[in-house]
């Protein structure tokens, strides 16, 4: 099964309906799509109620795809805002679990910095996460390329089967060595990550030291088709190796997002059941 979604609801005036509030974005966003990234978690580890909020606002069979905080994957700035360590991941922990209580937890993502390069180093430091989170699906995104060098994919790949890790594939600008190749090869049996970035090599690098017009700039991409169609022939490859195969569409910047998943959507012939009831007929005919 393919599961296709966006990263976060926030972002995409395509999916809301004109009528809507502000409050009602994620309503309307599972009005179209099954699956979503949640980024909020990876500023902040979010409070119970915003968590319980979000349950109650999606269908039952709608997942969440949590992306770790960023002090548990070495993107953090400066002193920690928690008395230690562990208390961040009991924390985390505590406001994930009624996401998978709920049945509503897809996993979560642990996605490194361009430089957590492949090291004995950061090899343990997975494992570090890994043993925090037991228990929780866990998806493990690389950016930086060495992981995936001729001297260590076959035993990166390797290690996150050994881990029993969901191995996040991504489709990303080729700049050097804070980006990595396309390798469709799932290391579970029941579930595989995609994400994608978008193709924006010029974007992909901050060369001008403002992180905000970076950001803004980084994921500002339009898949044509034929660069879907290559997407297609890479999720049919995951889709033969493992149960659910999550397309999660990153390229947020130019709003590009949510009309490339309709494409790709409208491409493998998929109709998604039991979404929520508030079906908008936006994307009908064009896309």
């Amino acid at each position: 099964m393919i599961q296709i979604g966006l990263t976060g609801w926030g972002d995409h005036p395509d999916v809301y309906d004109s009528s809507s509030s502000k409050k009602e974005k994620l309503i309307d966003y599972s009005a179209h799509f099954p699956i979503v990234e949640l980024d909020a978690t990876f500023y902040a580890i979010q409070p119970e109620r915003n968590i319980q909020k979000w349950i109650e606002e999606t269908p039952d069979n709608f997942r969440f795809i949590v992306k770790a905080y960023q002090g548990m994957t070495g993107h953090h700035r400066g002193e920690l805002p928690y008395e230690s360590i562990d208390k961040m991941y009991d924390l985390f922990r505590l406001s994930v679990t009624p996401l998978r209580e709920a049945g509503k937890l897809a996993m979560i993502l642990v996605q490194f910095p361009p430089w957590f390069d492949c090291t004995k180093g950061n090899v343990e430091e997975i494992r570090f996460v890994c043993s925090k989170l037991a228990g929780f699906d866990i998806a493990v995104e690389f950016r930086h390329q060495s992981w995936y060098s001729p001297e260590y994919l076959d035993r990166t790949l390797a290690f996150l089967e050994r881990l029993n890790v969901i191995h996040s594939v991504c489709d990303e600008p080729q700049a050097g060595l804070g980006s990595i190749p396309l390798v469709p090869i799932t290391t579970r049996s029941d579930k595989v990550l995609f994400r994608l970035h978008g193709r924006n090599v010029a974007g992909w690098r901050n060369t001008t030291g403002d992180d905000q017009a970076w950001r803004k700039v980084r994921y500002l991409y339009n898949y044509s088709d034929a660069e879907l169609m290559e997407i297609q022939l890479a999720v049919q490859k995951l889709q033969e190796a493992t149960d659910e195969v999550f397309v999660i569409f990153n390229n947020n910047s130019g709003g590009h997002a949510a009309q490339n998943a309709k494409r790709f959507q409208k491409m493998l012939n998929i109709n998604y059941e039991s979404l929520a009831p508030k079906q908008l007929d936006f994307f009908e005919g064009e896309w």
